[in-house]
């Protein structure tokens, strides 16, 4: 079983930045693509950022320029950094894994989560 624990929510700004980190308990994640997800009030859990085991990235569009996904396998941990922030960016944020090592959009493809972490850009 892997364990995902979230971490650097918290309340900014519009305009400010933001850097989440989630640290993984699994054996194997060097091998796993990484994503993080996010669910406002509401609102269908949408991807945000993935990044493959080989750290090819992704990016929704709504992000694209402003997050940077990264990983860090040799501490086992996938970062979020996330600049220029707008209110729309108002959710709990979800850091997951996969079994397999490529991006996958879908929530489905994710077989481990974090319990979330709250991201509030106030105007």
């Amino acid at each position: 079983q892997v364990q995902l624990v979230e971490s650097g929510g918290g309340l900014v700004q519009a305009g400010g930045s933001l850097r989440l980190s989630c640290a993984s308990s699994g054996r194997t994640f060097s091998r796993n693509a990484m994503g993080w997800f996010r669910q406002a009030p509401g609102k269908e859990r949408e991807l945000v950022a993935a990044i493959s085991s080989g750290g090819i990235t992704f990016y929704a569009d709504s992000v694209e320029g402003r997050f940077t996904i990264s990983r860090d396998n040799a501490k086992n941990t996938v970062d979020l950094q996330m600049n220029s922030l707008k209110t729309e960016d108002t959710a709990v944020y979800y850091c997951a894994a996969s079994k397999w090592g490529s991006v996958s959009t879908t929530s489905r493809n994710y077989d481990y989560w974090g319990q979330g972490t709250q991201v509030t850009v106030s105007s």
